[in-house]
């Protein structure tokens, strides 16, 4: 079964309707975005999800940022996962101490081979913690949220050795096929499942269908 993670929750109403259509997690950015929630009110997404019994996991997305911060909120949002959206290294990764999602960038500069080898050393590094890999789109200047998508080819040969979660560009139109090119272990979608830069309920359901569709 394929995973999916909507990523980019802003309020309760839309953690809700995504924990109810079926979805696996939810990402929350604490990154600068327009996407972007304070601690205080992921809190309240993660309570409010908790209490009306959703057991959906909970990532907080960050890009670059220290260590300590990231711990701090992770604990008070009680997030189950931490994704690094920045150029953070593995040690970093390591030094956390957190279930970790890491994203990888695809571009055609940067090989399948190549990619494969770096989280080769980033699993050795992690060794027992808990850990995914997360592979987007690389824009210049940009940590994610663009809704550009990749060549889905660049993702299949690294699908087939790492359980990796596939985000950048998908759409609940696109999604059957990137799924059918990459056998990813899951999906991940921000902006194609928007309407003028805010979450659609509609959008969420069918993005969800569809892939439970393609599942089969």
């Amino acid at each position: 079964m394929t995973r999916i993670k909507i990523c980019g929750i802003k309020d309760e109403e839309h953690a809700a309707a995504a924990a109810g259509a079926g979805a696996d997690y939810l990402g929350l950015v604490f990154a600068p975005s327009p996407r972007q929630v304070t601690p205080a009110r992921a809190a309240r997404i993660v309570s409010a999800l908790r209490e009306n019994g959703a057991s959906l996991a909970v990532a907080g997305v960050f890009v670059n940022a220290p260590v300590a911060r990231v711990k701090k909120i992770a604990a008070a949002c009680r997030l189950d996962w931490v994704q690094l959206s920045g150029d953070e290294p593995w040690e970093y990764c390591r030094e956390l101490g957190l279930p970790v999602i890491k994203v990888i960038r695809l571009s055609r500069n940067r090989k399948p081979d190549k990619v494969c080898a770096d989280l080769a050393y980033g699993s050795r590094v992690l060794g027992q913690r808990q850990h995914m890999f997360l592979v987007d789109a690389d824009v210049a200047d940009k940590y994610g949220g663009t809704g550009l998508p990749f060549d889905w080819d660049l993702a299949r040969p690294i699908a087939r050795r790492f359980p990796v979660i596939v985000a950048g560009g998908l759409t609940p139109e696109n999604v059957a096929a990137a799924i059918e090119i990459i056998s990813p272990w899951g999906v991940d979608v921000s902006s194609g499942v928007e309407t003028g830069g805010v979450k659609d309920l509609r959008k969420i359901r069918k993005f969800i269908k569809n892939v439970r569709q393609t599942d089969g």
